[in-house]
Formats: structure tokens, sequence, C-alpha cells
């Protein structure tokens, strides 16, 4: 049961989340309170949001008579005590746990018993912002994104005290609100900021380990992967100052357990002032006539690819992949194997996908020089395709193998032989953090993924990638990059080890 619409909103804090949260509540039929302490705030956030519908009227996405009736549902006013009819005050405040505290605090005495006390944080431990008042269980996470009007995700959040009840009916107004919101219990980062932090982690770590530069990581991302944006592109949009620090956060929260461990190289971009957008250069130079620079391409003139192979394995997911190659003219002879990731032999090389290891350890273990390939999410749609190289494969033979991609309509991006390359290397990450979020019930399945989608718009929830891909293949990619660095930041979730538990459960 959803909030009714004669229920009054309360919001505190007129700052831009707070002024896109009183928006949705007003849209959605509330009265709304709008208090800020910094005096004339609300009244000038109330002017901000006269603005907003304004333009949204000119461009005939509202009419006067809606523009108008939202408007008159919200009411700056002076002081806390104004907001004592409200039914659920939306705490927007700095993301500080004393203010919080503080706020909630007088708002107990202020308002009603029944009065939800819903913090925006996005950061901080629901239980602890809960825990001197008087009525813990009132207290609930309503984050939203920002900007709140137009991103639908909201992740309700329950403390160890927080009533079900509040929660449940938490949900069903942000649903009612036209939102999509997801259950999460409060852990560092909850669902997204926990599940995002390797789509940074790992492009950076590429970088920082030569294995290709920022454009190349990105183009890989957004043409093979399918993201709209790549991490680099990103983090120059959010501010490598506020990416790090968000980083560096959840870092701390998870008792500095290493598969958090920020970047050093993003902390000397910070550092440095090379923020992105905002300061005109980041990893991008944003001045006027400053070109973006290219990812560069494998060079493949006058070099005809090869006419035929055979294949080792099951095509498995990569089946649409194998298709396209052969209506691109290469002759596909079958033959079975025990293979987990198919290999495709060329006769004087091997290509196959990578599973997490070196291009010279699979040669090794083939006898044979190797070609290893990114992984795509969709092979019909796939723009461009990384490949890397074992130390004894000839140039000519990997130009060949390119010039098989680019003639099946792929740019192709030469990289350096690093555990996972690109693509599967940040997506297995990506599915193990969202398998360990799962595992410490952070969430179900479906909210985790519905998180990743509605919130920082990944074309896939994670884990329902993982269904695709292969969970013994995920499982195999990450035992790989563990194995390759060493690294405790690699090591994959224990319930990829009983995932006949939960492919049952998932499809129930």
């Amino acid at each position: 049961m959803s909030l009714p619409t004669n229920k009054t909103v309360a919001v505190v804090g007129a700052g831009a989340m707070g002024q896109g949260i009183a928006q949705v509540a007003a849209e959605a039929g509330h009265p709304v309170l709008l208090f800020d302490a910094a005096d004339g705030q609300a009244a000038a956030a109330a002017e901000r949001l006269g603005r907003v519908f304004a333009r949204l009227v000119e461009k005939g996405k509202r009419t006067q008579a809606d523009a108008d009736a939202v408007l008159k549902r919200v009411t700056p006013v002076a002081t806390l005590e104004d907001l004592a009819p409200a039914a659920l005050i939306v705490e927007a405040v700095v993301e500080r746990l004393d203010v919080k505290q503080e706020v909630f605090g007088k708002l107990e005495e202020i308002c009603g018993a029944d009065a939800i006390l819903a913090t925006n944080t996005s950061s901080l431990s629901i239980t602890a912002i809960a825990r001197p008042l008087k009525r813990p269980a009132r207290v609930v996470g309503m984050h939203f994104f920002n900007p709140a009007p137009l991103l639908p995700l909201v992740e309700v959040v329950s403390g160890l005290s927080t009533d079900p009840e509040v929660a449940d009916l938490v949900f069903d107004t942000a649903a009612a609100w036209g939102k999509s919101p997801v259950f999460a219990t409060s852990t560092p980062g909850f669902i997204v900021n926990r599940v995002a932090r390797p789509f940074y982690g790992e492009g950076l770590r590429i970088v920082e380990e030569g294995a290709a530069d920022p454009a190349t990581v990105d183009a890989c991302i957004r043409d093979a992967g399918g993201f709209r944006m790549g991490p680099f592109e990103l983090m120059d949009l959010i501010g490598n100052d506020v990416n790090y620090s968000v980083s560096a956060a959840v870092f701390e929260a998870f008792s500095y357990d290493p598969r958090y461990r920020p970047s050093v190289l993003q902390k000397e971009m910070a550092d440095g002032g090379l923020l992105g957008r905002k300061s005109g250069r980041g990893w991008y130079d944003y001045a006027q006539e400053a070109e973006r620079p290219e990812p560069p391409e494998a060079e493949t003139a006058d070099i005809a690819p090869p006419d035929a192979a055979i294949l080792l394995g099951e095509p498995g997911p990569w089946s649409a992949l194998f298709e396209r190659l052969a209506e691109a003219g290469l002759q596909i002879e079958r033959q079975e194997d025990d293979c987990l990731f198919p290999l495709l032999d060329f006769g004087p090389v091997i290509l196959c996908p990578t599973d997490g290891a070196h291009a010279e350890s699979i040669a090794e273990a083939e006898g044979k020089p190797a070609i290893v390939m990114d992984l795509a999410l969709d092979w019909t749609k796939a723009g461009r395709i990384a490949l890397a190289r074992s130390s004894n494969c000839p140039a000519e033979d990997f130009a060949r193998v390119a010039a098989l991609f680019q003639a099946a309509g792929m740019k192709v991006s030469p990289v350096e032989d690093v555990p996972g390359l690109i693509v599967a290397r940040t997506a297995a990450m990506l599915m193990n953090e969202a398998c360990d979020a799962l595992y410490k019930g952070v969430s179900d399945p479906e909210g985790i993924d519905t998180a990743m989608k509605k919130g920082v718009n990944y074309p896939i929830g994670p884990l329902a990638w993982a269904d695709r891909l292969g969970h013994a293949r995920v499982l195999e990619i990450l035992d790989n990059l563990c194995d390759s660095y060493r690294e405790e930041r690699y090591r994959p979730c224990a319930l990829w080890r009983r995932l006949p538990e939960v492919l049952q459960f998932r499809e129930e």
C-alpha cells in the first residue's frame, strides 16, 4: 500500500536533489513542504521549479494547467516546525552522519509518531543514522538518483531496526510515483555504488598496466559491451574527484577489502585538478578546439583474411559470432571437443575467447600461437572487438585474423596480452560483485539487475549477463584472473561454486 496522495510529503534540503524529489512527489499528487536551513534556499528552489515547468510547457511536455497544479502543491517553509503535518519526510541534506542524525532527532519530536523518516543518503549506514532516535523503526533509506525527476531508480534501504512495513510502504510509494524501486539492506554502497565499482576500477587498472589507452577502453566497452558510455567518459562526466571519493568511501567502509581498492592513477588525476568536464580536462580534453582521440586499430591493408578454420567445442554464446564470421566468407568445420571456451583452429594459429588467462598460457597449453578475443554483449551488433596475441604469434597471422573480423564489419583494437582483456574482465568483475551482493543478502537477483539497469543505464543486469554467458565460464574467468594476479581483488564469490542452487532459485 502506497502513501495516499492526500498525505503531506516533506523534503528537507532544497538543493538539486531535494528540489527534484519535491517535484516527483508533487507530480504524483502530494502536497509538498520544502525546507532548507539556508535562508531563502527553499523559496529559490520553488522558483527554479517554476522555471523547469515553464520550459516543459514551452516544449509541449506539460499543459499549463498541469504545471500550475503541480507548482501549487509545493510550499516552501521557513522552519522545521512547519513540517509537523508531514507523513513522509525525505531528507536530502549534506552527506554527514552527525547532521542527518540531528535533523531526524528534531523531526522525531516535531512530527507524528507514525511519520516515516526517509534518508536520501547514498553511502551512510541507515542503522547508524537511526541509532540515537526514539523510533528507529521509522527510519528507512529512500535513495534517489540524480536528476530525480528523470532517473527511475529508487533504492529502498532497510537498516537493522527498520520496520518491514515501513520499507514496504516506501517501496509502494516510490512505485506509485512512477519510479522503479528495489529493496536493499544497509551495507556500504547499497546496490549501485557497490556493484558499479569494477566498471571504473578495471578500466583504470587496464590503463595503469599499459594494456590500452582510455579511448580504446571506452570504445570497446561501448561498441562491444553495449554500454552507453565507457568508464573514462563517465568518470569525466561525474568528476574524477567525486568518483574517486566514492571509491575511497566504499573501500574504507568495507574495512579496506582489496576488492574495492581505489586507483592511485585516478587520485593523481583528482589531486592535479584534472576532474573532467567541469574543469575542462580529465581523461579527455574538453577545450573547444580539442580533438577527441581515436582508438588505434589493427593495420590489415592488403592482407587477405583466412578462408577456413576448424571449430573445436560447442559455440554456446559465441554462436552468433561464428555465424557472422561464416557470412564474411570463413568456412568452418565443426569438431566435438570439451572446450569450455571454443577454439577456432586456423592451422598456424588458434583463436579463442578470453578465459581470463594470458594468451601466452593458452598458447603453451594448446601448442600453437594464440590470439584471444574479448567478449561482446551481442555478437550480432558488436561494432568492435579487442584482440591480443601470444609472443610467438607472428604479426602477419594476427593481421589475417584481424582482417577476418573487419570483413565481418567489426573494428579491431589490438591490445596487450593482459588477463581478461577489456570487456570480459570488466563484465566478469561486475558479475562477481553482483553475485557477492546476492550472496550477502543485499538484494535479490531481480533487484540487483534492475538497480544496475535503471540506476546507471547498464544494457543488461550483471546477473542476467552471467546467466547468458554461463556461470561456469564466469567462474573460470574469475579463477584465472585471480591466479594471474595472485590478488584478493579478483577472488570469486563463494556463491559461484553453488551454481545449481542459484539457477534453480532464479528460475523459480
